[in-house]
């Protein structure tokens, strides 16, 4: 995993855990922290993790490595 791709699933799990703060207590931790959620600072934040979630699609798609490496046994006749 490339460190561009660690600091996308760093940044997923931040909005990940806002969005659940959100969803169950109604509380944008986000929008608390950089001064509510039209600041410029607070939307800079929104985007990246939106980019950053852009981004880890990629590794939903990404072949693993230990699937690409196993065989299938041959049958024997």
């Amino acid at each position: 995993m490339s460190t561009i791709q660690r600091i996308a699933l760093v940044l997923t799990i931040i909005g990940a855990v806002n969005w659940g703060l959100i969803g169950f207590f109604q509380f944008d931790l986000v929008a608390a922290i950089f001064g509510g959620q039209t600041s410029a600072l607070s939307r800079i934040i929104y985007g990246l993790v939106g980019i950053a979630g852009l981004i880890n699609l990629g590794l939903l798609f990404k072949p693993s490595p230990e699937a690409a490496t196993t065989t299938e046994p041959r049958p024997t006749r």
